[in-house]
């Protein structure tokens, strides 16, 4: 057992770039709660941008929601026919509210209450928490994986996110499918589309990355800044167009290709947060007479909720899905900082922070 005047580190934000890590109490399982060792926890772009100031919280603020871990304590209440200190788990979902309309009705990745400042329990400051060593929580929030590494089980979470992307396309056996941007999330969506039994046609401009996406199963590769992404798609699917075609990018430039890619009946699914370049317009226009005509459907996804996280876990856990490729640079803990630096470089899918005070 760990003592009580035991200490954890935490890698707290104190300012845009301003990151080092804190000492705070330790604390332990309880009633419902179970206290996870954290392994590891990627560097998502949104704690990104927390650190480089797009994103704008409250400091201190303690990142980090790309979470793998093993449980060490397990409180007086916990149902340990399912849970036991040894378990390997990723933590998610620590954000819903649990109380209102959409948690209620399963859909808690669209919590009216979500809130990125929460402050979890256990913890000095607010925030979602993963960059410390430990993590009070109750198993509502942690779902098992097995057979991999933790540095790959970080990534589980934003697999969870494109498991409930590509299952809110609602992707059919023999569709064409769209994937704007090559970055992990695109990676992901490549993966996904195929084991849906789609042919992928992905348009990026970096060739390392579509040499990727094709070892992951793309059939099709456009590079749109030598290619007419239009004519290409109408090529590549002969004459039809694309049934899904998802924009992983955060560029409003970029969602209007994907409104002249799309098939009659089809869907463009925004899976990105929208960031637009300096000077551009958050809007992007659309011709709404051709979308009611030819039934062209826009669909917006963001987060993930438990039933994703179970598949996520389960895919990965039995091979279906391959995350190693996925991480790009693995840092100690003490070395955060320079993990934020070079996640914020852009040309990794994911920078690992592994929590080992060895």
């Amino acid at each position: 057992m760990l003592k009580m005047t035991d200490t954890m580190r935490t890698a707290v934000f104190h300012g845009v770039k301003d990151i080092s890590l804190e000492e705070c109490e330790l604390p332990h399982a309880h009633g419902d709660k179970v206290l996870v060792k954290v392994d590891c926890c990627a560097l998502c772009t949104w704690e990104q941008r927390v650190y480089t100031g797009v994103n704008k919280v409250e400091f201190p603020f303690i990142g980090g929601h790309e979470i793998s871990g093993t449980i060490v304590e397990v409180g007086e209440d916990v149902n340990q026919k399912e849970w036991s200190v040894g378990d390997k788990v990723v933590v998610g979902n620590t954000l819903p509210c649990g109380d209102c309309y959409y948690c209620k009705t399963f859909e808690e990745q669209s919590c009216a209450h979500f809130d990125h400042g929460a402050q979890l329990d256990g913890l000095p400051y607010h925030g979602m928490g993963g960059l410390s060593e430990y993590m009070l929580m109750t198993t509502h929030c942690l779902f098992k994986y097995y057979n991999v590494t933790p540095q790959e089980a970080s990534i589980i979470e934003p697999l969870s996110c494109v498991v409930h992307s590509v299952e809110t396309a609602d992707i059919q056996l023999g569709d064409f499918v769209l994937v704007i941007g090559c970055g992990i999330m695109g990676q992901l969506h490549v993966q996904l589309a195929k084991r849906r039994g789609a042919v992928v046609i992905v348009s990026e401009v970096n060739k390392e990355r579509t040499d990727l996406a094709r070892r992951m199963g793309a059939d099709y590769v456009v590079d749109p800044s030598q290619e007419n992404l239009t004519e290409k798609v109408l090529e590549y699917t002969r004459g039809l167009k694309c049934m899904e075609v998802f924009d992983t990018t955060p560029f409003p430039s970029v969602l209007k290709d994907a409104y002249t890619c799309v098939a009659n009946t089809g869907k463009v699914i925004l899976y990105s947060s929208i960031h637009p370049k300096p000077g551009e317009d958050r809007l992007v226009p659309i011709d709404a007479g051709w979308m009611h005509s030819w039934s062209i459907k826009t669909l917006g996804t963001a987060n993930s909720n438990s039933r994703d996280f179970m598949r996520a876990a389960a895919i990965v856990s039995e091979g279906v899905v391959d995350l190693k490729p996925y991480v790009s640079a693995t840092y100690h803990e003490s070395e955060v900082k320079d993990a934020f630096e070079r996640a914020i470089e852009g040309t990794s899918y994911r920078v690992v922070v592994n929590f080992d005070r060895e």
